[in-house]
Parts: structure tokens; C-alpha cells; sequence
């Protein structure tokens, strides 16, 4: 009797792990990465057709993340390739987060708090590497990327050299459904303060590099640290070596010391890859404005994230556009970009395939068809240029 009770308490707690494993990620990430139901946004004719003919461009989702498969098109999320397709995305930053702290908030973060994403690697069944290293989330989340480029190499490309890059656009015009994916990192802890993993990630793909997340890191002060610091002398390393091979620098999440120092110390085109305006909405998330003009004085971008924090509450393509007209008075038509920080838990009113709503949005603002452009993705393709080798 007590047999058959242990068996059948022992395979209950089974079914309850299964049941975890199999519905838990899911539906964690359906509440993280919501999108707000809404009829159907109205896109003018004009608006449709100019975006046909547009090279959109995208700073920042975290779609590899999460367990999904980005060649088929989710009930849920915010991105993946046919919706890329269906929004005429041609360059997507695939970014790799690989840590983010329990209680994470835009003021202050401990370093040492318990971490969501080896919780959230764990739950997904990520190989055992990666529950406990850092650098070997980014290599996993790297190695997903180019299966999906296996699995489907009709819809997506990634890149690594303008080369590369200009094969994928000459294939766009000649009616591929091609999106460029570009490896990114969400701060650079992935380091583990070894610089000799910069070549290592290079090698798996990466192009792109945050330097700091949510906290304090071996690099750097983070925006949302502790110490509110600038560079480590270990983060001029990074920072020199980055500048040297080609690597995007992406000043997002830094805290403004660190930013300040990375400007004094550089001399290449630099990125805030998904931000906001201050002026437009004064939160601690964005950056404020006399360092986003000096970062934009390199020649840079800042990307316009489409979420609550750094809008100020107004999260449909109109509120967007609001930001985006508030970031080229502020910064000019030639350093404003996209940066949407889909699938980065956060709400949004559209998805990626919406974009069509968004230059529906500029024009009725009154931007002009060169301005569109410029903020949807030439300027972006401007900064790959100059970095991509």
C-alpha cells in the first residue's frame, strides 16, 4: 500500500516537471512579450507602396531568447522570420541577453542578485554549459541563429561583412525574401573578463556589442548599476580592441560616465541600439540630451524603442512616430533609427510585421519620403557600412 502510494506520488511530481518544462517557458514568455490586442491599423496607399520600396533595418530584438522557432510564425512574440517578411525587415540584430538580475528595475541593480536567465535557461532546457556560464549563453544563443539559417536559408542570412551584407540587399532587389540577421550582445559580460573571448564570439558571429546590461559589470558601470562608475581599465581594453577590429559599439544600458569616456576615447560612428528621447519623455532610461547629441556627433544612431518606459506610455505607431519626430529635432534626420527591443519582455501595441503602420504614421506626420527612409534604414545601413569590414 505504502508502495503504491510512493509510485504514485513519485509519478505525479513527474508529470508536474514534465508539465513545467513543456507549458512554463511559453507561457512566461506570452505574459512578457505581449502584444495589445487592436483592430487593424490603418496604412494609406501612399504609405504602402513607400514601404515596399524601403530598407527597413532594426537595432535590437531578443528573440533568441526564448525557445521558439523563428522560422515559423508565432501566435505569440513579437518577431520571427515570416513576420519579418511580412513587415519588409531587411536587417534584424538578433541581440543574445544572457543575464538580467531578479527584481530588475531602472534604478539601481545588484550584480550578485539571483539571475533570471540561468532560471529561464534552466526552464527551457538550454544544454547544461550554459546554466552556469555566461559566455556559453551567448555561443548557445549564436549557434540557434545559424540553425534557423540551415533550417531556412531562403529567409534569412547572417552577415558579418558589408560584403556580405550588400549580397543580401542586391538579392532584396531582385525579389528574395532574404532578411540580413546580425549577432549582437547585450552587455559584454559574456567577456567573463577574459579578452580573449572577444575573438571567440567574433568567430560564432557577433558583430555587435553592448557593453553593460542592467548592472555593474567587469567593463563597466551600468545606467542601472550600483556604482554609477565609468570604463574598468579592463573595459578601455575592450573598448580599444573593439574600436580596432570593427566591432559596433552600443552605448545602451551604460551608465553616462562610461558613455562620456567611451566617447572621449573612440574615434568611430557609435550606437544607443533601443532608447527613447529625454526631452521628449525625462526617464532615467534615456539618455540625457546633450549626451545623445554627442553621441549622434559621431556619426552614430540612436534607435527608437517602441515600449511604455522610454515613450512615455504611448506604445502605438502614432506615439512612436511622436518620439521619432521629437528625435530628429533633437538629434537630426541623419542619426535616428529603429530599435525595437521586440521580444525583449516588454509590452508593445504592434509586432514586426505591423511596420507598414509606422510609415503610415511618418508620413501622416508630415515627414517627408527622404526622412522615412533615413529613419527606417539608411541610416543604420550608414553605420554598418562604416563598421562592417
Amino acid at each position: 500500500m505504502i508502495k503504491r502510494i510512493l509510485l504514485t506520488v513519485l509519478g505525479f511530481a513527474l508529470l508536474v516537471v514534465i508539465c513545467f518544462f513543456a507549458f512554463a517557458p511559453g507561457i512566461v514568455e506570452k505574459m512578457r512579450n505581449n502584444v495589445i490586442g487592436h483592430d487593424p491599423y490603418k496604412v494609406s496607399d501612399e504609405a504602402a507602396a513607400l514601404h515596399a520600396t524601403l530598407t527597413v533595418g532594426d537595432w535590437h530584438a531578443d528573440s533568441l531568447l526564448w525557445n521558439r522557432d523563428l522560422t515559423k510564425r508565432g501566435s505569440y512574440g513579437q518577431v520571427d522570420l515570416p513576420r519579418l517578411g511580412e513587415g519588409n525587415v531587411a536587417v534584424q540584430v538578433f541581440t543574445a541577453v544572457t543575464k538580467s538580475p531578479m527584481g530588475l528595475n531602472y534604478d539601481e541593480n545588484d550584480a550578485d542578485a539571483l539571475d533570471n536567465i540561468t532560471l529561464l535557461s534552466i526552464g527551457q532546457l538550454w544544454p547544461v554549459r550554459t546554466w552556469g556560464s555566461i559566455y556559453e549563453r551567448a555561443m548557445y544563443q549564436a549557434e540557434k541563429l545559424h540553425k534557423f539559417e540551415l533550417e531556412d536559408p531562403d529567409h534569412l542570412r547572417i552577415v558579418t561583412t558589408e560584403a556580405e551584407l550588400d549580397e543580401v540587399l542586391a538579392a532584396r532587389a531582385n525579389g528574395a525574401p532574404l532578411v540580413a540577421g546580425i549577432l549582437g550582445m547585450e552587455g559584454a559580460h559574456p567577456l567573463e573578463g577574459d579578452i580573449a573571448k572577444m575573438d571567440r564570439l567574433w568567430d560564432a558571429g557577433y558583430r555587435l556589442m553592448g557593453l553593460t546590461h542592467f548592472f555593474d559589470n567587469e567593463v563597466a558601470g551600468s545606467l542601472h548599476g550600483q556604482a554609477n562608475h565609468g570604463l574598468t581599465d579592463f573595459g578601455r581594453e575592450v573598448v580599444a580592441k573593439a574600436e580596432a577590429d570593427g566591432w559596433i559599439i552600443d552605448l545602451a544600458h551604460v551608465s553616462p560616465q562610461a558613455a562620456r569616456e567611451v566617447l572621449e576615447m573612440t574615434d568611430v560612428p557609435l550606437i544607443v541600439s533601443h532608447s527613447g528621447i529625454h526631452g521628449h519623455c525625462a526617464v532615467k532610461r534615456n539618455f540625457e540630451d546633450d549626451l545623445i547629441k554627442d553621441i549622434a556627433a559621431t556619426g552614430g544612431v540612436i534607435g527608437m524603442g517602441y515600449w511604455a518606459e522610454v515613450a512615455c506610455g504611448d506604445i502605438t505607431p502614432t506615439g512612436i512616430t511622436r518620439m521619432i519626430v521629437a528625435a530628429i529635432e533633437t538629434v537630426g534626420e541623419d542619426h535616428v533609427s529603429l530599435g525595437s527591443d521586440f521580444d525583449g519582455s516588454v509590452e508593445t501595441a504592434f509586432d514586426t510585421s505591423e511596420l507598414p503602420a509606422l510609415t503610415s504614421a511618418l508620413l501622416d506626420a508630415g515627414l517627408s519620403e527622404d526622412q522615412v527612409r533615413k529613419v527606417m534604414g539608411e541610416n543604420m545601413l550608414r553605420v554598418l557600412r562604416a563598421r562592417l569590414n
